[in-house]
């Protein structure tokens, strides 16, 4: 019998909604789609044949857990991940939420009434599609994350992104317990969710488990929860998802992604059977994810969902000047470092980023050897004091110290002002920090003159995407959308999961170049 309705495995492949029968017989192996003519037919016929594999239709709504796109409305199972500062801009959040995916505006670093301005403008853009807004640990300015927390309860934020906590805190206690209450079915109703971003076990503990009893008894004296409330936290868990956040930009411990998330996983089941949690708990992944390999590997091992951030900053929504993003077009897999934080900088935490093109990485690392040499600023070199000065502050010391107290006068941290003032390394570090601080913003706004010292967060990953988008469309940032990139990005890990089937069953089939960048047209022709 002839295999009439044969069709070359790779053009199967790419059709993710169709299943794929590998079928044997005297004339080799053929591959078609589902046909109940042809196994009627080849009955009949008492044709030799067998079916050699079998491939189920994977098309990228069904990839991930169910609970999760459920539990946040989301069609896919993909999170464009906060960039602070505002470069995960509500732009990027807007073309997530338009296309079924998830977005979280980078509020960290951002001002008050900057974040206020954002939250408007989604809200009355997005109404109720999904988004969601960054909050991010400040343990030297703690009145900051509370003040954050009450715009978000304010303007009834439902989701939020808490990322680089080292601990739980009062105001992300108070967002999460704030206005549970039980329906008519006695079931605990949560109106504010947490994604937690973390990399280490002993957070992930944290967040898994029920808001500390200390810091929710806190809360009820000041008056800012109920005793209801306080009774009902204890029956839920900070978050019920979290991401495993591997080898990623910015702040990150450099985690293997194969090692970290089995981990997050495991720990999440022990906890689920430990407090006897009602609703599911789930684990995403992030870090390194930046390829159709790379998002098939994720879901495979069993990732709930997906987060991307290092190859956002390149694309046409991101909030950061041109420059930056042709800089990140050209970075291989090796272009990035690790360099002092400037939100935790004498605590010795560190961010990474892009080396390639700017002297940032080694710029910071010499400022945190000084602070951590030296008691003040007069007791460094002179040779080095000459060189922070003209080279890294372009300014004396003194003049940079009075824009430092002038930052934090304006935003009210007086607290930090008087320390200075009363410790001179104290000062010392103010100043580094504010460097740092501003390293970042130089970046975002491209001042030219700044370009050495552009702070630009950064992981592995964008040296991933580059080579495999190379030679197509998306090798320009000009091209790059965020949702398209996503979009490929999962139709990729469809087919690698498909092909991985095939070869599982014994059927090699060359998949080199099986899949490359698409217009977000041509996807949509295979959905």
């Amino acid at each position: 019998m002839s295999m009439k309705n044969s069709i070359p495995v790779k053009e199967l492949l790419m059709q993710v909604s169709k299943p794929i029968f590998a079928i044997q017989n005297k004339e080799g192996l053929n591959f078609i789609t589902r046909d109940n003519d042809y196994f009627i037919n080849a009955l009949h016929e008492d044709a030799m044949h067998s079916v050699k594999a079998f491939v189920p239709a994977i098309k990228p709504e069904n990839l991930g857990d169910k609970n999760f796109k459920k539990r946040h409305s989301l069609k896919y199972p993909y999170i464009a991940g906060a960039m602070a500062n505002g470069i995960t801009s509500a732009e990027m959040v807007t073309t997530m939420a338009e296309n079924g995916m998830l977005g979280f505006l980078g509020a960290g670093g951002l001002s008050l009434k900057k974040i206020e301005e954002n939250i408007i403008k989604l809200k009355n853009t997005l109404q109720d599609k999904p988004f969601g807004f960054n909050l991010i640990h400040s343990p030297g300015d703690p009145a900051h994350e509370m003040a954050t927390v009450d715009l978000y309860l304010k303007y009834n934020i439902k989701l939020i992104s808490a990322a680089a906590f080292m601990r739980m805190t009062p105001a992300l206690v108070f967002y999460r317990i704030k206005g549970i209450y039980k329906n008519n079915q006695g079931e605990i109703v949560t109106p504010h969710h947490i994604i937690a971003k973390v990399s280490r076990i002993e957070i992930a503990r944290q967040f898994f488990s029920p808001p500390p009893e200390k810091l929710v008894n806190i809360l009820l004296e000041k008056g800012l929860v109920s005793n209801q409330e306080a009774e009902l936290s204890q029956h839920i868990p900070m978050a019920q998802d979290l991401t495993a956040e591997a080898d990623s930009g910015g702040h990150t411990d450099n985690r293997p992604a194969l090692a970290l998330l089995p981990t997050m996983m495991a720990l999440k089941n022990e906890f689920i059977k430990k407090y006897n949690y009602k609703e599911p708990l789930c684990v995403g992944l992030a870090g390194g994810i930046a390829t159709p390999q790379s998002a098939a590997a994720a879901f495979s091992m069993g990732a709930a969902y997906i987060l991307t951030g290092s190859i956002n900053q390149s694309c046409i929504e991101a909030e950061i000047c041109e420059d930056v993003k042709k800089m990140l077009c050209l970075a291989e897999q090796a272009d990035v470092a690790m360099a002092p934080a400037a939100d935790m900088f004498e605590i010795g935490a560190k961010v990474q980023v892009l080396k390639r093109g700017t002297m940032f990485p080694v710029r910071a690392e010499k400022l945190y050897k000084f602070y951590k040499s030296y008691n003040s600023f007069d007791e460094i070199d002179e040779k080095s004091k000459q060189e922070i000065q003209e080279k890294f502050l372009q300014t004396s010391f003194e003049d940079a110290w009075k824009s430092t107290k002038d930052f934090f006068q304006k935003n009210g941290n007086i607290k930090e002002i008087q320390r200075a003032q009363d410790d001179p390394k104290t000062k010392m570090a103010l100043v580094f920090r504010s460097y740092l601080g501003l390293s970042s913003k130089w970046a975002i706004q491209g001042i030219p003159q700044r370009k050495m010292d552009y702070q630009i967060w950064c992981g592995p990953a964008i040296g991933a995407f580059n080579q495999w988008v190379k030679g197509s469309f998306l090798e320009t940032h000009e091209n790059r959308k965020t949702d398209e990139i996503a979009l490929n990005l999962l139709l990729g890990a469809c087919i690698c999961i498909r092909v991985s089937i095939l070869k599982n069953q014994g059927v090699e089939i060359e998949d080199a170049d099986l899949f490359k960048p698409m217009s977000k047209k041509e996807i949509f022709t295979f959905l």
